[in-house]
């Protein structure tokens, strides 16, 4: 993927990201913060599409397989 269609401050917070990981360094305030946006997100898409109730239509194919 092409890093010019990412927006500066993303590319560098994922540069970020990745130098922890490979340097394996806990951000507890990094994921702290990951997961309000990621519970945001999701309440969001809850609001305007309503709940989703894939997994079990993916357990029954998965058994009929």
């Amino acid at each position: 993927m092409s890093t010019e269609i990412i927006n500066g401050d993303v590319t560098k917070e994922l540069q970020d990201a990745m130098d922890r990981l490979v340097r394996r360094v806990r951000a507890p305030e990094v994921g702290r913060r990951a997961r309000e946006e990621m519970d945001r997100m999701r309440e969001e898409t809850r609001q305007r599409v309503g709940t989703i109730e894939v997994a079990v239509d993916l357990v029954r194919d998965a058994r009929n397989t």
